[in-house]
């Protein structure tokens, strides 16, 4: 039997916000939005990408996400991502099937994707439509790194082609499972097929050429597997912890299922309100643990608590929801925070 190390819950969501990088914001800069974008920046939710940037980077501005070391394309599960550009491969051919027919598939799409568009950009609806085929089908051909897009939220993606990264599909693989273990992590070869939205074959296949550089752990949501380099930092003492953080619906922090939501959010009424049914909303992180969810409407954000908060506790969120660089907006942010005594009310700051 492989002896296995012990991880409690607090040292879970220590090492976790750290690896996200939640507990303190790291300066502006390429270098700093490739680590905030390590596993990925989902962006489904229109600029969910870039508010998870603005928990993560100093000076995010309302235009960060369209900084020229990132690129979007379609990521893990076909959902909208932003990623730095240099790591384009993982988060494509990392993806790209093991079986020769679904690969064909989605190395036909892309070449037929790329020969229509001859160089062109175009809404990625009229170009399924202008070649025959079903729109969504286009998406196969993300996991070959060669289909980039713009999506501005209001209309469809805008997509065009490029070449094939020079990377080894299978060295992608397993750097893709190497970037879910450290983020998600402790995890396993299932979570990590979710996740990646990739067979659970050939996830484990992943998982088995890693396993010189994986730990064994147990954890309350049961067994697991972590990089061996991360030990250290699970057996870390725990550091300062940011007062609050408003992350958007998809963030990597709470972008889990199964037993491993128990370890987010320990009662099972709140899970039911944070990992909804539909669009999931935003979690709200107050002194490392996730204590509550938001959403917007234009410029209005709206908190429910599921404790009551101290004055400085609430003037911490109040201070993060009025930061937040909320794209287009013409006047004032308005805060309104609901839950256990916390009375109605609004804030406003005057837009930038």
């Amino acid at each position: 039997m492989i002896p296995r190390l012990e991880l409690s819950r607090s040292q879970i969501l220590c090492f976790r916000r750290t690896v996200c990088l939640l507990d303190k914001r790291l300066p502006a800069g390429a270098d700093s939005l490739r680590r905030a974008a390590w596993a990925g920046l989902q962006d489904s939710v229109p600029r969910a990408a870039l508010l998870s940037i603005h928990a993560r980077v100093a000076e995010t501005t309302s235009i960060s996400w369209e900084h020229p070391s990132l690129v979007q394309l379609w990521g893990p599960r076909f959902n909208d991502y932003v990623v730095a550009a240099v790591d384009l491969a993982v988060f494509s051919l990392g993806r790209l099937p093991a079986d020769a027919v679904r690969r064909a598939r989605a190395l036909d799409t892309a070449e037929r994707l790329h020969a229509f568009l001859n160089g062109q950009r175009m809404p990625f609806g009229q170009a399924g439509r202008a070649m025959g085929v079903q729109p969504n089908s286009l998406r196969y051909a993300a996991a070959t790194g060669r289909v980039l897009l713009r999506w501005e939220g209001a209309r469809q993606p805008v997509v065009w082609t490029g070449p094939t990264p020079d990377v080894d599909p299978e060295q992608a693989r397993l750097e893709l499972a190497r970037r879910h273990l450290h983020v998600f992590g402790p995890s396993t070869a299932a979570s990590f097929a979710k996740w990646g939205g990739i067979r659970p074959a050939e996830a484990s296949t992943a998982f088995e050429a890693l396993a010189a550089a994986l730990t064994a752990v147990r954890t309350p949501a049961g067994d697991a597997w972590i990089l061996a380099e991360d030990e250290a930092a699970f057996r870390a003492r725990p550091g300062p912890v940011a007062p609050a953080r408003l992350l958007p619906s998809g963030d990597a922090f709470y972008l889990s299922w199964g037993a491993d939501r128990e370890i987010l959010v320990p009662e099972s009424r709140r899970r039911a309100e944070l990992w909804t049914s539909r669009v999931w909303p935003g979690a709200l992180l107050v002194s490392g643990e996730i204590v509550g969810v938001w959403r917007r409407s234009g410029a209005e954000v709206s908190i429910d608590v599921w404790r009551r908060l101290s004055a400085r506790e609430r003037a911490a969120v109040e201070s993060e929801a009025l930061s937040l660089p909320l794209p287009g907006l013409d006047g004032s942010i308005a805060v309104r925070i609901s839950g256990p005594g916390s009375a109605r009310a609004g804030y406003h700051r005057p837009s930038a």
